[in-house]
């Protein structure tokens, strides 16, 4: 059996080069490059569109804050709702910190 051996090749403007992935006898680890900078690398054969989210990746949205989203279940019967207090934002949040500890 032949090892896979190194080649490189151009897509589009990205440059790949492909090496032997670490650990592994016929697998290839292609590396993106754009301009000689480093976007990022795949074990599979990467295309335009592979390439392009690597260069530019979509935003990602904030996280929940877990305590906010999680209800563990119904109030009892007879029990008042908490108020809460806003805040300068404007925002009441059950878990803001009043005021600053030194």
């Amino acid at each position: 059996m032949n090892a896979p051996t190194a080649r490189r090749f151009k897509l589009g403007k990205y440059d790949i080069v492909a090496q032997p992935a670490p650990g592994s006898a016929h697998m290839l680890r292609y590396t993106v490059l754009l301009e000689g900078r480093r976007l990022g690398a795949q074990l599979s054969v990467p295309s335009e569109s592979d390439c392009l989210f690597m260069e530019a990746p979509p935003p990602v949205p904030p996280l929940k804050v877990f305590s906010v989203t999680f209800r563990p279940g119904r109030p009892r019967k007879g029990t008042v709702r908490p108020q809460l207090e806003e805040t300068e934002d404007g925002i009441a949040l059950p878990w803001s910190i009043k005021r600053r500890r030194y």
